[in-house]
């Protein structure tokens, strides 16, 4: 009698505690065998079922691969369209989806300096948003270079050298000595061009004319001006280009750069990419981030998105909010495929670049995206 009591208690205490489970149907968890010897592939191909981050980064390789992958062949012709539309089919393979990337200056200071050239060099994307020190960075290395240091070095100590902290990065200050050395005369020229020319200064203008007379192939810049890239910095001031500015205008007082009219040159990157549908790459937060997001509300949202950052959400910040967020100001749509990835970007985006763009093809076959249709 007490054993059958028992037994009928532990019966009862599993049902309080293990609820009958309803089936799933979901992908099974499970890493990578090393015993299958070591493959990029493989490995790339395994984050999405490995659990936590890597899956938010496997979702993302597979949302930039829609991104790629979209042609406007994929949609449906509309009713009324005429035969002719319906035969355009050849023109409609080669409409592709446009695709916005932006990344705060800290990843050109990094070695992700070198995954965007890689990306703008072969017009793998058609529209960049950066920061002021994007944009510096990117020069800067182009004349002497950054170096390891530590995280923990003391500020005091490093002060004293002569050496500027950028987490466990190290830049010189004659680093900076030789941008300003190398702007001035630039700076110089445009003011004269404005001034005999009647040239108009945009950031994005400034930008394409600083990548060209940089003529450097280690540079980003260079490859977005020959590839005619746009990259939009509207805090183009906030920065060692903004020293040199107020620097600029102290010697020789005059050059003016308007930020309105590149406003709607961004804006319009957007709403007239139609029939083209959009996809958002951005790496970190900060103006990056809200600028694209905010010129695809003016298309009532990008078709994709991927964020990367380790940022959070509950500070109220545009930089930590998830792409829900972003549906919800019509930034995204409701039906967009997004992923956000909680990863510092120095990891994460290479990843993602090997997983994706990288695969499409070798230095020699890589796709061509320059159409503008």
């Amino acid at each position: 009698m007490g054993a059958a009591n028992g037994e009928g208690e532990r019966e009862a205490l599993k049902s309080l505690v293990f609820k009958e489970s309803a089936a799933l149907d979901s992908l099974k968890i499970g890493g990578y065998n090393f015993n299958d010897g070591l493959d990029l592939a493989g490995l790339l191909k395994s984050m999405v079922s490995t659990g936590f981050q890597a899956t938010n980064l496997g979702e993302a390789m597979d949302v930039v691969n829609q991104m790629i992958n979209w042609r406007l062949a994929h949609e449906e012709v509309e009713e009324g369209g005429g035969e002719e539309e319906r035969n355009q089919q050849a023109f409609r393979e080669s409409v592709k989806c446009k695709i916005f990337l932006g990344f705060t200056s800290n990843l050109i200071s990094s070695g992700i300096r070198e995954t965007i050239k890689f990306l703008v060099e072969h017009h793998m994307v058609d529209v960049l948003v950066t920061t002021a020190g994007g944009i510096e960075e990117d020069l800067i290395k182009c004349m002497a270079p950054t170096f390891k240091g530590d995280f923990s070095l003391a500020g005091t100590f490093l002060r004293s050298k002569g050496w500027n902290r950028i987490g466990n990065l190290l830049v010189p200050n004659e680093n900076y000595c030789k941008f300003g050395d190398w702007i001035m005369p630039v700076l110089d020229h445009m003011l004269i061009e404005q001034t005999t020319e009647k040239a108009h200064w945009t950031p994005s203008k400034v930008i394409a004319r600083l990548g060209k007379e940089i003529n450097n192939e280690s540079s980003y810049l260079y490859w977005a001006w020959k590839n005619g890239i746009p990259v939009f910095c509207p805090a183009l001031t906030d920065g060692s280009i903004g020293d040199m500015l107020y620097l600029h205008s102290l010697r020789n007082p005059g050059l003016i750069i308007d930020i309105v009219q590149d406003v709607r040159a961004m804006d319009e990157e957007a709403v007239n990419a139609s029939p083209r549908k959009t996809g958002v790459i951005i790496l970190g937060g900060g103006v990056p981030k809200h600028h694209i997001c905010n010129a695809n509300m003016l298309r009532n949202g990008a078709d994709y998105a991927v964020f990367i950052n380790t940022a959070q959400e509950f500070d109220g910040s545009d930089s930590g909010a998830r792409p829900d967020e972003a549906v919800s100001w019509g930034k995204i749509k409701g039906s967009a495929k997004t992923a956000k990835v909680h990863c510092d970007a120095t990891i994460a985006f290479p990843l993602l670049v090997a997983g994706t763009f990288a695969r499409k093809g070798s230095k020699t076959t890589l796709p061509n995206r320059n159409n503008n249709a």
